[in-house]
């Protein structure tokens, strides 16, 4: 079942990539390396995705919705399995997990087209360049 309007999972977006950025030093696993990495990684693709997703909240409409929710879906699945794929989950893993599920979840009930007047918007705003 799709609820989530495609324009609140881009606002989402921003928030989760800045929220995963910051994640490694706002719950002190910093110093885990792979763990962090993990974590930033994920944050910094979330924040390009959507940036250049063809929907309300995009700036360069490039990636088609339904793609961008493949991903989210692929990347909360990574996300959420990294713990145990790159060995960190004896020093953590909540955050990991946490953030995959929510990832993975959200690419399950977001809408996969944007807004119809986001669609007609912007079909007029092709057509007038």
């Amino acid at each position: 079942m799709r609820f989530i309007p495609t324009r609140f999972h881009g606002i989402l977006d921003y928030v989760v990539g800045l929220l995963f950025i910051a994640a490694p030093w706002l719950f002190g696993f910093s110093d885990v390396g792979d763990a962090t990495w993990v974590m930033v990684v994920a944050g910094i693709l979330i924040l390009l995705q959507t940036i250049f997703t063809d929907f309300e909240v995009g700036l360069i409409h490039k990636i088609p919705m339904q793609s961008h929710l493949m991903v989210d879906f692929g990347l909360g699945v990574i996300l959420a399995l990294s713990p145990w794929l790159f060995s960190f989950a004896d020093r953590v893993y909540m955050p990991h997990l946490i953030g995959g599920v929510f990832a993975i979840l959200a690419s399950l009930t977001t809408h996969r087209r944007p807004s119809e007047a986001f669609s007609r918007h912007h079909a007029t705003h092709d057509t007038i360049h």
